[in-house]
């Protein structure tokens, strides 16, 4: 509990790359055939924070990979280009169904943040997008083996009901933020198999972020470190 308290403060004080979080950002329908874009963004949406590429917060974590995974499980990478407040991609789809956009970081520098009593420790961020084509449906992909991610199940309904894991194993009594813009956000905890669902009452966009900490200690880049930080957001756009 005492780390939780530290590690919000941090959040709420900080401008460093640690108080901010990676999103994918697309839109949700594409067509066979046609480039669909794709945007990497770094900040804090709900308080109208979004980091420009050339800044310091961005820099920090400009290393990540990021691909796209089509229905039938092909792994396409995709190659950035910097513009003014994130990175841009393309892709084409080429199948009906669901593809996962994914991105992965966890080549960031060691934080040292025991002065606020939080420790010193290594980040790992995950991102999750998706893209419909055509009628077709089918669950996202899941490919963090090693840290945190998030997995969208097919519904009947508008509810939106997601998966959250952790190295293939779902995470229990787990809390998940949800946020839209002017500081709106919400808490869920999802249940003894992973799930949390809920509802979009607005027409607008929402990005849910979930942490998780693995106490493994560790050396990176010659720097030794207690735990690793996990970060996962996942964006559905307006």
């Amino acid at each position: 509990m005492k780390k939780l308290i530290a590690l919000t403060v941090l959040l709420l004080t900080t401008a460093n790359s640690f108080a901010h979080y990676l999103w994918i950002e697309t839109k949700v329908s594409g067509s066979i055939g046609q480039e669909h874009v794709v945007k990497v963004h770094m900040g804090e949406y709900t308080y109208g924070v979004v980091e420009e590429v050339q800044g310091e917060a961005f820099q920090g974590v400009k290393n990540f990979t990021l691909w796209a995974v089509s229905p039938s499980g092909k792994k396409i990478p995709l190659s950035t280009t910097a513009q003014k407040d994130h990175y841009k991609a393309v892709f084409t789809p080429e199948e009906n169904g669901v593809y996962t956009l994914l991105l992965n970081n966890d080549q960031i520098d060691v934080i040292d943040y025991s002065e606020y009593d939080f420790g010193i420790f290594k980040t790992h961020y995950h991102a999750v997008a998706n893209v419909s084509v055509g009628e077709a449906q089918n669950d996202t992909a899941t490919q963090n083996e090693n840290g945190i991610t998030v997995k969208r199940i097919v519904t009947a309904d508008d509810q939106v009901k997601l998966q959250l894991l952790f190295k293939g194993q779902p995470l229990a009594k787990s809390e998940v933020k949800l946020f839209v813009k002017d500081l709106w956000s919400k808490t869920l905890e999802t249940d003894q198999d992973g799930f949390i669902e809920f509802g979009l009452p607005w027409d607008t966009k929402y990005i849910l972020e979930a942490t998780h900490q693995e106490e493994v200690p560790g050396t990176y880049k010659g720097e030794d470190y207690e735990f690793v930080w996990h970060c996962v957001t996942y964006c559905i756009p307006a």
